[in-house]
């Protein structure tokens, strides 16, 4: 019941959180400089006046601004995101179309780069118990990957595994007009997504292997492991038993906020490597001034962002019940 009670209110934060983020949004794309009804006008190769304030009353951009945010609002409580006049396409539908993608990439990124943080944490944290050049190798790797831009990780990517040994695709998620079916279809798009399914992990690689290897060197002298090195216990259950459980905890609060960033971080690897996502579409209307799509798409980002955190929030929960516990006495 505790759970319960202490999830629905978090739930109503996040609510009032993305309605919030939603306000701003409209707000500051309906004050940017730019008119899309001109600039669609001007794609047209009309300066008729009646032709612009007539795409303006189809885009409801003749209202007032309070106005036009109330309607927005309200059309967003019916769950419609409204119909984009430059693809002459709902914004369900579109967004629809890329969001699996963008899901793809950020799940592989993320499975990579966590399962491999903690992996080389426990590494590191294990050789600095002893000779220690392990741990030293591992922090300098990953502290340079960490240092790098992505954008110019991925491009170094590119020219080295496309172009110059040509063992992967540099763009897309498939290949152009190559009629695969079974393994060879799954082998594709496997190729196509490691590229940069790599560019957007290294990022937080870095600070996985950190947390993991700080969290465990202040576990390892803990009472209650060297207890149970005392009862016999081997010591690879130790240390995924009693060591890494407690020691995931930071570790899981960072996966969460990250997880968040890599909504925002794939919009520059879905550009560089031309991978159709929402982060794609999304650089595409903002160049065209196509509000309503841009709006949806900063709401679906929004949602994801905040439901991680939720996510994050729970499962902290869960590993350490002092948590839950601690917010109840305060």
């Amino acid at each position: 019941m505790n759970v319960l009670l202490y999830a629905s209110a978090r739930l109503g934060r996040a609510l009032a959180l993305i309605v919030a983020v939603l306000v701003g949004a409209f707000l500051l794309l309906r004050l940017a400089p730019g008119d899309p009804a001109l600039l669609m006008a001007g794609e047209a190769g009309s300066d008729d006046a009646d032709y612009i304030a007539r795409l303006r009353g189809e885009m409801g951009l003749d209202l007032p601004l309070p106005v036009q945010l109330w309607r927005y609002l309200a059309q967003i409580a019916h769950l419609d995101l409204g119909y984009s006049y430059r693809n002459q396409e709902s914004v369900w539908q579109l967004i629809a179309e890329r969001l699996p993608a963008t899901l793809l990439l950020m799940g592989s990124a993320f499975a990579v780069s966590l399962t491999l943080g903690v992996t080389l944490g426990v590494l590191a944290a294990r050789s600095q118990q002893g000779s220690g050049r392990l741990d030293r190798f591992i922090g300098r790797a990953v502290w340079v990957l960490f240092a790098t831009p992505p954008f110019w990780l991925a491009l170094l990517l590119v020219l080295l595994f496309s172009v110059q040994l040509g063992w992967l695709p540099a763009f897309g998620m498939q290949s152009v007009g190559a009629d695969l079916s079974g393994w060879d279809w799954w082998v594709d798009r496997l190729g196509h997504l490691l590229l940069p399914c790599l560019s957007l992990s290294f990022l937080s690689l870095a600070m996985y292997v950190h947390l993991t290897r700080s969290a465990m060197l202040d576990v390892l002298p803990q009472e209650h492991v060297r207890l149970a090195r005392a009862k016999g216990l081997r010591e690879r259950h130790i240390l995924l038993g009693h060591v890494l459980r407690n020691a995931l905890v930071p570790v899981v609060t960072f996966a969460g906020l990250q997880l968040g960033q890599l909504a925002s971080g794939a919009l520059l690897i879905e550009v560089v490597y031309a991978w159709p996502g929402i982060g794609r579409l999304l650089y595409d209307a903002l160049s065209q001034r196509d509000y309503a799509l841009l709006l949806g798409v900063f709401l679906v980002i929004s949602c994801l962002v905040v439901a991680f955190n939720v996510l994050t929030d729970l499962l902290c929960r869960l590993l350490d019940p002092r948590i839950g516990a601690a917010g109840e006495v305060r």
